[in-house]
């Protein structure tokens, strides 16, 4: 980077960090339906973000390596037993124990001895069967001697809570997995007593991965899942809930800081600019930009949007692209930019060449915020619009392509794959929630209702096409750009700067890394999410 243009750069940091709070947006988490936040003020339904503003998320190549990203040892697979299915065939996640591990990175609740005790003979086989898995076979339990609710806090004797209802989900799963619905049917009634929605995060995070077990067991995963969906409150409520959830995690503002600065970086010698972006939600990711643009020296550049747009996130904003066209309109003219609004209300599988209304002299940058892991592939279509789309944008040579996802590898892994994986992933999340928020919190515990649990039931429960959520790690995220000829472009120091200052204000168990040009953002010594920069 020349000296001009360093010098310039050290500026958007500040200046960009510290713009007044904007309004979010989002429809669903996925961190993330991710993840959208939207978070309505009283009068105007817009909220303040820094320039942090949320997007919306949809809050779901195995044959591609993928050890070029962090290496990390989950705290919720410590001490796992050694069958365990791995997560990946590449072996990309590490589940050794973590030397660091503490009593307060433990959750989970003792077994309901209501529910073990009303069985018979197969109860007792359930109940020998994690104990199997829990202690070895060489436990000496006799259970037709001393079966009853003593017997079960003798088999829990010793061994942190969280894990007993792990290794009970993990059971569970296996039962299905193998069609063995009588056993995993009482393995259900089990966990019935050992989860919560107002527990601690493994107790609320087993409540739902139930939820998708027996979806999947009963072989209406598609049904359950649409059913929540309908349950789904009014588009004003989502927002507020997806504010929460923008609130009291990072995600999104680590997401959409390192974009924009990326996005200001290398547009900060155009004089007309055009931004492409995969999952507008409410556009407040783009006022912010918009006001740093405005005092830019010499004078702002002519910007023009394009923001593609499903039915999904019509219905959180309560509105079609119009809304977000004149928001947009409305703050380019009060801070003196030139601004056009194209919107495209359809979802990326549907998008074309002639729906971005690409033009000659304008730098594009595209954005694909926490939206790719939607786009089916090779797996799920003849036509695998993930690559599709990935090889349109290169056709259109952007100046810049910023991709924000998820660190999972849910995608093409088998059923018990995934399931470990999503076990893994969510419980990291759901300590990251529980940290900000005290337990008993409505709010939270609304945000999750809504705004997380449709993906897991989704991931767990669906197959095929009706799985959308299909998350991938940046190692094939990687691979997949590089195949479609795209080039990494590293992520300039601002990007880490201006991501640091934003967890300041987060629980110090949060912490950003970098490596080969990209961001990751770490719970612990779990990655939830990663940005990276692309040309």
């Amino acid at each position: 980077m020349q000296t001009s243009q360093g010098q310039q750069s050290s500026g958007i940091i500040h200046k960009l960090c510290n713009q007044p709070m904007q309004q979010i947006e989002t429809y669903c988490f996925s961190p993330f339906h991710i993840l959208n936040n939207v978070s309505p003020e009283k009068s105007s339904q817009t909220t303040q973000v820094s320039f942090q503003s949320g997007n919306e998320q949809y809050f779901t190549l195995e044959s591609s390596q993928a050890t070029d990203y962090l290496v990390y040892d989950s705290p919720s697979s410590v001490s796992i037993s050694s069958n365990r299915t791995p997560v990946s065939p590449q072996g990309s996640h590490s589940y050794m124990s973590d030397p660091n591990h503490s009593s307060d990175n433990t959750y989970g609740s003792p077994l309901s001895g209501s529910s073990v005790v009303d069985g018979g003979s197969e109860v007792r086989h359930i109940l020998r069967d994690l104990e199997i898995k829990l202690l070895g076979p060489e436990s000496d339990i006799d259970y037709n001697q001393a079966y009853s609710s003593t017997c079960s806090n003798q088999i829990m004797k010793g061994i942190p809570s969280d894990l007993h209802l792990k290794q009970a989900l993990i059971a569970c799963a296996e039962a299905v997995s193998d069609e063995n619905m009588s056993t995993a049917g009482r393995l259900m009634d089990v966990l019935e007593g050992m989860v919560s929605v107002f527990g601690e995060p493994i107790e609320r995070l087993g409540a739902y991965m139930l939820e998708g077990l027996r979806a999947r067991m009963l072989s209406s995963g598609s049904v359950i899942y649409k059913k929540l969906k309908c349950k789904e409150p009014t588009g004003s409520e989502l927002m507020s809930y997806m504010h929460v959830l923008y609130e009291i995690c990072p995600y999104y503002k680590f997401a959409y800081n390192s974009a924009n600065v990326v996005i200001c970086e290398a547009m900060a010698n155009e004089s007309r600019i055009h931004i492409i972006d995969f999952q507008i939600a409410q556009g407040s990711q783009w006022m912010s930009l918009i006001e740093f643009l405005a005092k830019r020296p010499g004078g702002p550049p002519y910007v023009r949007i394009t923001g593609v747009d499903d039915s999904d996130s019509a219905y959180a904003r309560g509105g079609g692209l119009e809304i977000v066209g004149q928001r947009l309109l409305n703050s380019a003219a009060s801070c003196g930019v030139p601004f056009e609004f194209n919107g495209a209300a359809m979802s990326g599988c549907e998008v074309e060449l002639d729906n971005l209304r690409v033009r000659r002299g304008e730098a594009l940058a595209v954005n694909f915020p926490y939206m790719l892991h939607h786009m089916p592939d090779e797996g799920v279509s003849t036509r695998n619009h993930r690559d599709r789309l990935l090889r349109l944008v290169k056709s259109l040579s952007p100046k810049v392509v910023t991709l924000l996802e998820q660190e999972s590898n849910t995608n093409t892994s088998a059923f018990l794959p995934r399931f470990h994986e999503t076990l893994d992933y969510y419980t990291a999340m759901f300590e990251s929630i529980d940290a900000a928020r005290p337990r008993d919190d409505k709010e939270r515990m609304s945000a999750e209702q809504h705004c997380v649990a449709r993906d897991i039931v989704n991931i767990i429960a669906c197959e095929g096409a009706e799985r959308l959520e299909r998350h991938e790690p940046l190692g094939k995220w990687r691979s997949r750009l590089m195949m479609a000829g795209f080039a990494p472009c590293w992520l300039s120091p601002n990007a880490r700067i201006a991501v640091k200052e934003v967890l300041k204000g987060y629980s110090k168990n949060f912490r950003v890394e970098e490596m080969d040009g990209a961001l990751y953002l770490c719970w612990k010594n779990r990655v939830l999410s990663t940005s990276s920069a692309w040309r």
